[in-house]
Parts: C-alpha cells; sequence; structure tokens
C-alpha cells in the first residue's frame, strides 16, 4: 500500500495512528539533532520529523533527499510543538519509521513554490512542474468544480449533454479555420469546429429542445491574454423560447456558479442596448462597477446630446474634430502634471492612437483650470464643469477626433482610470447584458456586410423591413452576458425559417449556390419543421479566470499555448515527415 492518508487530512483526531503517505518532498531541513521533511501532494502538506536516535539507515536516506524526489514513509502521527495554522494539517507530524525513494529527481529548474521565481516562458516549458505548484493546482480545481456546477444545474433545468463532431465542414465565415487533410478523400479537407453551432440548430429541429456540451472549439486567429488557439465553451440550445426566457435561464445559470463556487449571490442583471453601451462607455462589454460615464462637448443631434461646449474659441483641436467627449474621474484633481503626461503617453500608445489629451481640474477651492485655458475662459469652463457634474477635487479627461475612433480611446482610458484609482476590485463582480446588437457590420477591407454574430442569428420581426434598405439599421435579437468588462457569453435567436436564411445569405454576399454549397443541409432541415430556437455560449476559460481573478485564462487551463500559438513543452507545431505528406496528398519542399 502506498499510502493509507493523502498529506492533506490528518490531523490531532489522527494521534497515534501508524500512517503511510507518498508524495513530493518540498523542502528538507536538517538542524543538527532533527531534520524536518515537508512531503507534498495533490491535497496539501505534512511535516515528517526524523531524530539523529532512529535508525542508521533511515537517517542516510534522509541526507540522501532533495526536492521533488518522490517518497513513501511509514510512521506515527503525533502533536508538534511549533503548530503552523497556515495549513490544515499544521498540528501533526509523521515520527518516521520507514522511508522509501520511490524516485529521484533532478534539481527543477525553478522553485515550486506559491511564489516562484519561474518565468512565464520556463514555466510553460516545463508545465508538468508549474503544475504542482498550488496557484496553478487550486484553478484547475476551481475549473473541475464549476464544471460540475454547471452539469448540475443544467441537468436539473432538462438539457441532455450532447456531443457533436470535431471534424466538420470548413466555413467561410467568423475567423481562420484549422484545416485537417483528409487521407481518404484526397484534395479535401475536414475543419475543426469554431463553434458547434450548425449541429446544435439540427438538434432543436430534430427535437432535442435543451443541449448542452462543454466542448472544445478552434479558431487561428492571432493571440492574446484571453485566447488560445483552442478553448471551452458551455454550450448551450433551447427549443419554443423567446429571448426572454434564455436570459432568465442563463442569469439562473450564472447566479447558480457564483453562490456554489464562490458564495457570492447577485442583486441583479442589469440590461444595457447596445447603442447605449456605445454611447456612455464607448464598449459593447463595458465595466460598470464604476461609473465615469462618457459625456459628449459636441452636439450629436441624431443621438440626442445637448450644445457645443467647445467649437468656434479658436482651440484647433476640437475645431476640426467630428466629435469631443470626456470622462469625470472623481478625486482625480490632485494628480501631478507627471501622472497627466504619464495618461497622455497612454492613450497615445500605437495600439490606442488618440493624438493628444485635454484635461480640466475643478480645484479644492472651487476654481476650474484647464490645460487649454489659452482658448476658454472660466465661464465656458463652467459650462464644461455643469456637463461633467463635477465636484471640487475632480479631474475631467478629453479626448478628440472621429466618434467611432475616439470612443474606443476613451473607453482605455476609462478602464486605465479604473485601474488607477482602485475601482476595478477583482473580489467585486458586476454582471450585465448588452441587448439589442446591429445584426451586421460594414467590412471595408471586403466592401461588405458580414454579421456581428454569425450568419443564423436572427432580426428583430420588425427590422426585417429594413434589411433591402438600410440593412446597417437592422438589430439582431442577439444578447452578451458581461462582467466586469469582459464578454463572458454570447447568443441570439436563430433564423429558423429557410427564406429569412436565404435573404440572410443573400445579404451576407452569398450567392444562392455558395449559400447551398456551404449550408445546404442547414436549409434543408429547415424544411422538415424547425421550430423556434436560440442559445447562447459561455466562454469557459474566461469565466473560470474571472472567478480566480486573473488577468488570462493560460493559468486556467491544463497545458496552454504560449502567445505564438505553441506549445513549448512537447514542441508544437512541427513538421511532419515526407511519408505522412505523400499519405496526405500534401505536396512536398525539397
Amino acid at each position: 500500500m502506498h499510502r493509507t492518508h493523502t498529506c492533506g487530512e490528518l490531523s490531532l483526531k489522527n494521534l497515534g495512528e501508524q500512517v503511510t503517505l507518498s508524495g513530493w518532498v518540498q523542502k528538507s531541513r536538517d538542524l543538527g539533532g532533527t531534520t524536518f521533511i515537508d512531503v507534498r501532494d495533490r491535497y496539501g502538506l505534512t511535516q515528517l520529523v526524523v531524530n539523529t536516535d532512529d535508525a542508521a539507515d533511515l537517517r542516510t536516506k534522509v541526507k540522501d533527499l532533495g526536492r521533488e524526489f518522490v517518497i513513501k514513509v511509514k510512521g506515527t502521527v503525533v502533536e508538534r510543538s511549533n503548530k503552523n495554522p497556515k495549513i490544515p494539517t499544521g498540528e501533526i507530524e509523521i515520527k518516521v519509521s520507514d522511508l522509501e525513494i520511490l524516485n529521484v529527481a533532478k534539481l527543477p529548474p525553478f522553485m515550486i513554490e506559491d511564489e516562484t521565481d519561474g518565468g512565464d516562458e520556463l514555466r510553460m516549458k516545463y508545465r508538468y512542474l508549474d503544475l504542482r505548484r498550488n496557484p496553478v493546482r487550486n484553478n484547475l480545481i476551481l475549473r473541475h468544480k464549476m464544471a460540475q456546477e454547471i452539469r448540475k444545474y443544467l441537468d436539473a433545468q432538462g438539457f441532455l449533454e450532447v456531443e457533436t463532431p470535431v471534424l466538420i465542414k470548413s466555413t467561410p465565415e467568423g475567423a481562420r479555420d484549422f484545416v485537417v487533410p483528409s487521407r481518404m478523400n484526397p484534395g479535401e479537407f475536414y475543419a475543426l469546429p469554431q463553434s458547434p453551432q450548425t449541429f446544435k440548430q439540427l438538434l432543436m429541429v430534430s427535437g432535442f429542445d435543451r443541449y448542452f456540451q462543454i466542448v472544445k472549439c478552434f479558431r487561428d486567429e492571432d493571440l492574446r491574454a484571453d485566447r488560445q488557439p483552442e478553448f471551452t465553451q458551455i454550450d448551450c440550445e433551447m427549443a419554443f423560447i423567446e429571448q426572454e426566457d434564455i436570459l432568465n435561464m442563463f442569469e439562473g445559470l450564472t447566479r447558480h456558479m457564483f453562490k456554489n463556487v464562490k458564495g457570492i449571490e447577485f442583486n441583479d442583471f442589469p440590461r444595457m442596448h447596445y447603442a447605449d453601451a456605445m454611447r456612455l462607455y464607448g464598449s459593447d462589454k463595458p465595466d460598470i462597477r464604476f461609473g465615469m460615464q462618457f459625456v459628449s462637448l459636441t452636439p450629436a443631434l441624431s443621438e440626442g446630446e445637448g450644445e457645443d461646449l467647445v467649437k468656434g474659441f479658436g482651440f484647433p483641436v476640437f475645431d476640426n474634430a467630428e466629435f469631443v467627449v470626456g470622462i469625470n474621474a472623481k478625486g482625480a484633481a490632485t494628480y501631478t502634471r507627471k501622472q497627466l503626461d504619464e495618461l497622455t503617453d497612454f492613450v497615445k500608445r500605437p495600439q490606442i492612437g488618440a493624438t493628444g489629451l485635454i484635461y480640466m481640474r475643478h480645484n479644492e477651492d472651487g476654481t476650474l483650470k484647464s490645460s487649454v485655458d489659452k482658448f476658454y475662459d472660466e465661464e465656458q469652463l463652467k459650462k464644461w464643469s455643469a456637463a461633467f457634474a463635477t465636484d471640487p477635487g475632480d479631474l475631467v479627461l478629453i479626448l478628440a477626433g472621429g466618434k467611432d475612433k475616439v470612443r474606443k480611446q476613451l473607453n482605455e482610458l476609462r478602464l486605465e482610470m479604473g485601474n488607477r484609482l482602485g475601482l476595478r476590485d477583482k473580489n467585486t463582480f458586476a454582471p450585465l447584458w448588452v441587448i439589442d446588437f446591429p445584426l451586421l457590420e460594414w467590412d471595408e477591407e471586403t466592401e461588405r456586410y458580414h454579421a456581428m454574430h454569425h450568419p443564423f442569428t436572427s432580426p428583430k420581426p420588425e427590422d426585417i423591413p429594413l434589411l433591402d434598405s438600410y440593412p446597417g439599421n437592422v438589430r439582431a435579437n442577439a444578447y452578451d452576458l458581461v462582467i466586469n468588462g469582459t464578454e463572458i457569453g454570447g447568443g441570439s435567436i436563430r433564423i429558423h425559417d429557410r427564406k429569412l436564411q436565404s435573404i440572410m445569405f443573400k445579404h451576407l454576399g452569398f450567392s444562392p449556390e455558395e449559400a447551398q454549397k456551404q449550408f445546404g443541409f442547414l436549409l434543408e432541415a429547415f424544411e422538415y419543421g424547425a421550430p423556434p430556437h436560440g442559445g447562447i455560449a459561455f466562454g469557459f476559460d474566461r469565466l473560470v479566470s474571472i472567478l480566480a481573478g486573473l488577468d488570462t485564462i493560460r493559468d486556467v487551463i491544463a497545458f496552454p499555448k504560449n502567445n505564438s500559438g505553441r506549445d513549448v513543452m512537447i514542441d508544437s507545431p512541427s513538421t511532419i515527415d515526407d511519408k505522412q505528406k505523400k499519405e496526405l496528398f500534401i505536396e512536398t519542399t525539397v
């Protein structure tokens, strides 16, 4: 028997018991007359003790121990004289009677401690060692618990977990596909699924009215902190429902996960129209843990905003701008010139692209001071103050430029100020439904419309007549769940009528022949009685990372890729030999 107990379960109630433990040596401390050894497994850590009066062969084995040696020990549970309240086993230790080295270990390339000295690339290369560290292991335990709670909730609501194919057909919409050559069908390729979208719709046609799957998906796109080439979705679909049914069902799932995994309960899930999210926050996934909503200083009559407060005063940056907009950073009027220069440099970064930053202080004595006092007198600044509802101690930050571009820039500045002012607490969670997205978005490069979500999203019934005349004004029956400024899930009510789906394909630039070739199976299925249906997909990796308080999804994935899409541990992707290429009818190069 390799163990009677794990390294995380013994306590004072086990005093006097003869036990066997197995695990890895965390560290060994020789204090002269006594040697203490910490042995660790997945469940925790237990202290072992060996004295100078113990058997000579035992003392010899102890001297040979190194970090990460795999050992098996037998001994008696005794009470510790110096207790450690930080660990569950901190009141006891094992008086060792026998020790067996099961396997020796090389010195690890980094410290296997909570606070390690290993950089990202090194830890990725030796991921199997990184997974021994408590923070990473705890993230995977959290992931497991969340998956269990998801299944528990959806099963109770009548959902069936159904597996869909991994080798499917490549489609032109969305991100680039990963493709797989078919040996038995020369010159033809499978694609790995970006999502199980069409299959879950076919399941609705089949009468499986509540489907879910915790499923791997694949997208060949540039990576960042919250993206991996392969990722996991909580994929769900329901039939005979309307949008309200979906929102209520998955609001319930989110409440269930947070309550049962983190002990957190939400008061409500506010809803915000896409147009309002862009107007007030410059983002379709606003972080509503704090205010700092946008205030326009130029008229935008189509959006019902107020009088022009900045143009016509001789300041060319504002006079030549389509849009001037700002935020009120409450309590930040004490910012120094150095801090303001840092903010200016921040918005000028290439990934943000602003040309400069204007500010106005509302000083504690009530006076107003701006970086453009040369052009705007105190009376005009008072109008700015009224527009931003400033109080003494507030700092107004203003950007100017093209409307869409400057809103995105100000969104980045708002989030940066939220960080600097401590308003984005990782232990505070603010959910939000964003609804009524545009159905289509114009792509300047291809000079045609693309589906903002995907081609199967249903337009709002009242907007269908606009498809031919004003396609850009058509709203979708689509919705995103946002938590703390991160899109956690997104979905829509689907088109279930062949005629409407064909119209949608036409507006996306598909000829009837192309639509039939790509999606003929779905169009034909709609002719056999497709029910009204809709669904949602949650980014499982993102959701786990938010509950874990992390900015990246890599540490909630057991074996992630790096920012170049490589697995540096197994050195993948890699080349294949000419024989394999020949079997797959792939041309070889000399």
